[in-house]
C-alpha cells in the first residue's frame, strides 16, 4: 500500500520569519505552489528554506525570529535559501548580555515518577550494573582487550546481575605535557568516567608502569567512597611488575582481579527510586533543519518534565550554543551561573582563534545537505533540548555535577568528546537526536536515539527508539513525544526496555578532550 501523496507543505517557525522549510519527504520541485499560494521558483529539497517575500541583496534572513544571516544577491519569493546565498552574521559580544533577567514562575513540580535503579555508596543512582576496567594509557589497552574478551566468555556469565564488562580505553597517559594547566580536562574527565554511577564504585586500573599518568595521579587517595564511609584502596594491575612473565600471566592478574569486583556488582540489586536520580546528557549529532523544529523541541519538553520531577539533565556542545548566548545567561538562575557560561563560552573562543578558525567550523556536509545554513541556524536548533527551564549551574570540561537541575556543561560540540564528557559528568543515561543518521552509542550508558523525521526513522527502524519525526507529520504534538520519551526513559533507566544501540552493543570509542601539548 503506497503512502499518499502530501500537497505541498512548509513550516515556519516564527511569525517573524521571512524563511521557512519545505517538509514534504524528497522535497519539492519549481511550480509548486503552496495552499497560501507561494509557489516555488526553484528546486528545494525537503528540510531546506524558501523565502517567504521577496529579500534584497544584504536583507536580513531570519528563522527562529533570530537573523541567521544576509543575502548576498537579491531573492525572490519562492527561492532556495541556502548557505551559498547567504553571508553569516558575526558572532555576538560576550559583554553587555542579559543577565538573569528571565524570571518564570517557578515550575509546577511532577511528582510519582520512578525507576528501578542500583543505589551506589556516594548516593548517586546508576541505571546499569556494569564493570568498568580504567586504563592509564593507551599502551596497555591491547592487553586489556584480550582479557577483556576472556571475561566476557569465561567470567561474567557466572554473575548474572552484572550487565557488562568495559574497558575505558583513550589515547591519553603518555607523551603529553602532563603538568600542562590544561592538562588537568583528560585527567579529570578520566578520574570522573571511572566514578560513573553505572559502574557501581568498583574501580579497577590497568597500568602499564613507566607512563605519565600514574594511577596515584589519576586517582588520587580520597577518590574512591566505599560504604563505610572509608577509602576504598586503589586496585591496580602493572604490567610491568616482576610478577608478569610472560603475556597470559597479564592476562591471569587481569581476571583475578575482575573476579572480585563482578562479585561484589552480582550482590547489587534495583531498587525504587525517584525520579529525581536520574542524571540526562542531551546531546545531538547529524543535525538537520528539522531537529529545531521536532527532535529538539520534544526533547526540550521532557527536559523540563525531569527538572520538574528533581531530576538532573546536562546540555552542551559550545560551539552550538555561541550564538544563543543571550538567550542562555538570560536563563541563568544567579548572575554567578551566567558569569560562569560567558567564562566557558570566551575560553572556548580563545581555544579556536589558537587553531586559527572560529565556530563556522562546526557545520558539516551533512548539515548543510540536511538545510542547515551555517552554524547559526544550527545552534537556534540545538539550544531548544535545553527546554525553558532556569539553568542552575555550569561545569567546565571534565567535572562532575554536583546538583541537580539544568546544568550547562562546557563540550566541544564532537560527538564522541561530548559524550565523553558527559559521562564525567555524571550522566547516567543519555538522548541523542539525529536527522541525517548515526549509529552512535556509548557502552557506559544507554543511549535513546531520537529521529527527527519520519523517514529516516523508517529506514532506520532498528536503530531509532523514538520517531519525532510524526510531528511535522502533524500526527503527534511536542508535548505527546516528549511525555513518549520521559516514559521510555523510566522504563531504559529500570532496565525493563533496552535501546536499540544496547541490543546492537553499538558503542563508539571514548575521545578525551585534550587542549595541553603533546610532546
Amino acid at each position: 500500500m503506497t503512502e499518499p501523496v502530501r500537497p505541498p507543505l512548509y513550516i515556519r517557525i516564527h511569525p517573524a520569519d521571512n524563511v521557512a522549510i519545505v517538509a514534504n519527504d524528497g522535497g519539492l520541485k519549481a511550480g509548486a505552489v503552496f495552499a497560501d499560494g507561494l509557489a516555488l521558483v526553484d528546486n528545494v529539497p525537503q528540510g531546506h528554506k524558501v523565502a517567504l517575500a521577496d529579500l534584497a541583496e544584504g536583507e536580513a534572513i531570519r528563522r527562529y525570529d533570530v537573523v541567521i544571516g544576509y543575502a548576498q544577491k537579491a531573492l525572490p519569493r519562492g527561492s532556495w535559501v541556502h548557505e551559498r546565498v547567504m553571508r553569516m552574521p558575526t558572532a555576538p559580544e560576550l559583554d553587555g548580555l542579559p543577565i538573569a533577567t528571565v524570571k518564570p514562575p517557578p515550575m509546577a513540580p511532577l511528582e510519582g515518577f520512578s525507576f528501578e535503579g542500583y543505589r551506589n555508596a556516594d548516593g548517586s543512582v546508576g541505571t546499569r550494573n556494569i564493570l568498568a576496567i580504567t586504563q592509564t594509557v593507551q599502551c596497555v589497552a591491547g592487553v586489556t582487550e584480550f582479557a577483556l574478551q576472556r571475561i566476557k566468555r569465561e567470567l561474567l556469565p557466572k554473575y548474572p546481575n552484572v550487565d557488562d564488562v568495559v574497558a575505558l580505553e583513550h589515547g591519553y597517559g603518555c607523551g603529553v605535557a602532563i603538568d600542562a594547566p590544561d592538562a588537568i580536562v583528560p585527567i579529570r574527565t578520566l578520574r570522573n568516567i571511572s566514578l560513573n554511577p553505572n559502574f557501581g564504585g568498583e574501580v579497577m586500573v590497568v597500568s602499564l608502569g613507566c607512563e605519565k599518568l600514574q594511577p596515584e595521579r589519576l586517582l588520587p587517595p580520597g577518590s574512591i567512597p566505599i560504604a563505610d564511609g572509608r577509602d576504598a584502596d586503589l586496585d591496580v594491575v602493572c604490567l610491568q611488575d616482576d610478577e608478569h612473565v610472560g603475556f597470559m600471566s597479564m592476562i591471569d592478574s587481569v581476571m583475578r582481579q575482575a573476579e572480585q569486583h563482578l562479585a561484589r556488582l552480582n550482590a547489587r540489586r534495583r531498587e525504587t527510586v525517584p525520579a529525581s536520580e536520574l542524571v540526562v546528557g542531551v546531546q545531538c549529532g547529524g543535525s538537520d533543519a528539522f531537529s529545531g523544529v521536532t527532535a529538539n523541541p520534544a526533547v526540550g519538553f521532557c527536559t523540563d518534565l525531569l527538572v520538574r520531577a528533581g531530576a538532573t539533565v546536562m546540555f552542551s556542545e559550545t560551539t552550538e550554543m555561541r550564538d544563543g548566548i543571550d538567550q542562555l545567561t538570560a536563563r541563568a538562575s544567579t548572575p554567578a551561573v551566567a558569569e560562569a557560561m560567558v567564562r566557558e563560552m570566551a575560553w572556548y573562543d580563545d581555544y579556536l582563534r589558537k587553531g586559527r578558525v572560529d565556530r563556522s567550523a562546526n557545520t558539516t556536509p551533512g548539515n548543510k545537505k540536511g538545510g542547515l545554513s551555517n552554524i547559526v541556524e544550527k545552534a537556534m536548533g540545538s539550544i531548544v533540548k535545553s527546554g525553558s527551564a532556569p539553568i542552575s549551574g555550569v561545569l567546565a570540561p571534565g567535572e562532575k555535577a554536583t546538583h541537580k537541575g539544568l546544568i550547562y556543561t562546557a563540550t566541544p560540540a564532537s560527538d564522541f568528546i561530548c559524550g565523553t564528557l558527559q559521562l564525567a559528568a555524571g550522566i547516567n543515561l543519555h538522548v541523542f537526536t539525529t536527522g541525517r543518521g548515526t549509529p552512535y552509542g556509548l557502552a557506559e550508558v544507554p543511549v535513546i536515539k531520537v529521529a527527527t523525521r519520519s523517514d529516516l526513522a523508517r529506514r532506520w527502524h532498528d536503530l531509532m527508539d523514538v520517531n519525532a519525526g510524526r510531528i511535522a507529520d502533524g500526527d503527534a504534538t511536542i508535548e505527546e513525544v516528549g511525555w513518549e520519551l520521559f516514559r521510555l526513559m523510566l522504563d531504559v533507566a529500570s532496565g525493563r526496555k533496552k535501546t536499540w544501540a544496547e541490543h546492537w552493543q553499538l558503542h563508539n570509542a571514548l575521545v578525551l578532550f585534550n587542549p595541553a601539548p603533546v610532546t
